[in-house]
């Protein structure tokens, strides 16, 4: 998780969908407290290309951990 803070990455469902999508995505983080009809889609998908998944704890942790001020349900470190 620490590598987040320094990493090229991308912060929400919405861009990791599309990073993950586009082949972007090498590594998927999910907060374990985010609603599972937003991240559920987002594992499937991370497991069939056969991308690493990291869980946070919390959606507070994740976004610390982004480098951002607010909560975060996923994020992804993009090539």
């Amino acid at each position: 998780m620490e590598s987040l803070k320094t990493a090229k990455k991308v912060v929400g469902c919405k861009q990791t969908r599309r990073a993950i999508q586009e082949g972007r995505a090498s590594v998927l983080f999910l907060a374990d407290d985010a609603d599972p009809m937003l991240t559920a889609p987002l594992a499937l998908e991370a497991t069939m290309q056969g991308i690493e998944i990291v869980r946070a704890p919390t959606m507070t942790a994740l976004g610390r951990h982004c480098g951002i001020s607010v909560s975060a349900a996923c994020a992804a470190i993009v090539r």
